[in-house]
């Protein structure tokens, strides 16, 4: 196994290290585009295959559908992505020296890129376009339950690619579903320049405690829903049932609901009402006062990705008590208010730990399209280098491009 990943991995550093101009890059990408739409029944047929023989939870089974107007939505980010610019060869910043050299910061790709990903096969398209339009090859190990989608998406864009005369290593899809094919891989810091781990918390977990490779976390997506005790009612209904009903298999779904106590007699038993025979609500012992037939939470509940229908709720005392309760809990992902006070819409946006932080508004736009990226390659929860939806520019590193004629250091 470690000989096969790392003729893999190999081979896509070499793919690399080639200059491709951007035109072809996009007419390949538009060719790509074609290719997905023309064989839509195949690619859903294969995503059948995987349905059957999964054995998750409906909000995961969602996770893994691929139907038409999913698809229809996989080619209309690769449209997006075609019609940016890539970052690629951006000069950051230029100045001269007092010696006349001159220094330009260009912006460069990383490299190889490996993406270790759940059960979301669209990831494949996104993962690979956004790689390759900002001029990285990519390695992607997908999640055992989206096999046969994951694998006739890539060898359908490795045909395109080689129709086009380019390497087809640029995409490298790892068709081993053993759990060794990841410890190997992550430890080929050799060939790998970047690895974005997505998924459980255990897996990422396991990746940023034994990888050679420098990682960047998209970690699991505890986010909260703050309302205050100034909230329009009607604005907070709607946007706590978008946030967690919507999709709620997926990380920017908020987890828990916090009320602030001098709204909730008034908020919560609407929200019940809203959420009914929908969600299952858990909430803090002053919730259950107001709403006595829900389950009471526990410690556990505040430290849970539920990604089903579930809701865990807690009435605090003030905003602050709210940040203090998201900064021990959240996982840094993306955390939002609803309130009508300038000064604690303020407080939220400066004071909360997150990579995406709302006033008025879902969770649910923590996503690389909606922010108009075309795509993500995942939602960077770590600090460094990225964080929040990262697309072509958090692809990309810079380096210093120096130009003399002649000077010499004394």
């Amino acid at each position: 196994m470690f000989n096969y990943i790392e003729d893999l991995c190999k081979k896509a550093k070499k793919a690399s290290q080639i200059c491709l101009s951007e035109e072809k890059i996009n007419a390949c990408l538009e060719k790509i585009a074609h290719n997905i739409s023309t064989n839509k029944n195949h690619i859903i047929d294969e995503n059948s295959k995987d349905i059957q023989s999964s054995n998750i939870s409906k909000a995961l089974t969602d996770r893994l559908t691929l139907n038409e107007k999913r698809i229809d939505s996989i080619i209309e980010s690769l449209h997006t992505i075609i019609n940016l610019k890539s970052p690629v060869g951006e000069i950051i910043k230029g100045w001269k020296l007092k010696n006349d050299i001159e220094i330009e910061k260009v912006r460069v790709p990383i490299g190889t890129i490996a993406i270790i990903y759940e059960a979301r096969p669209n990831v494949t398209v996104d993962a690979f376009a956004l790689c390759f339009k900002s001029s990285n090859s990519c390695v992607l190990r997908g999640g055992k339950e989206a096999f046969n989608t994951n694998k006739y998406l890539s060898s359908l864009i490795r045909q395109t690619l080689e129709s086009f005369n380019i390497n087809p290593d640029f995409l490298t899809f790892i068709d081993k579903t053993e759990r060794q094919a990841i410890e190997h891989l992550i430890k080929m810091d050799k060939y790998i320049d970047l690895l974005i781990p997505r998924g459980g918390e255990s897996l990422i977990t396991f990746i940023s405690k034994n990888a050679t490779v420098p990682v960047i976390q998209h970690y699991k997506g505890l986010c909260h829903l703050y309302i205050d005790e100034s909230a329009n009612i009607d604005m907070a209904l709607n946007i706590a049932y978008n946030a967690k009903v919507q999709r709620p298999s997926v990380c920017n779904a908020i987890e828990t609901l916090l009320v602030h106590k001098n709204i909730a007699n008034e908020f919560l038993p609407a929200l019940a009402k809203k959420f009914e025979n929908i969600v299952e609500l858990r909430g803090c012992e002053n919730t259950l006062k107001i709403l006595p037939n829900i389950k009471q939470a526990t410690q556990e509940d505040w430290q849970t990705e539920y990604l089903d229908y579930i809701l865990s709720i807690k009435i605090v005392d003030s905003t602050d008590q709210a940040i203090e309760h998201i900064n021990e809990y959240g996982s840094k992902h993306s955390e939002a208010i609803v309130t009508q006070n300038y000064t604690n819409a303020e407080d939220f946006l400066n004071k909360v730990d997150a990579a995406c932080v709302y006033v008025n508004a879902s969770t649910r736009f923590s996503d690389g399209g909606e922010f108009g990226f075309g795509a993500e390659i995942g939602i960077s929860t770590s600090k460094l280098h990225a964080r929040g939806p990262m697309a072509l520019e958090e692809l990309t590193t810079y380096k210093y491009k120096i130009r003399g004629n002649g000077q010499i250091r004394s």
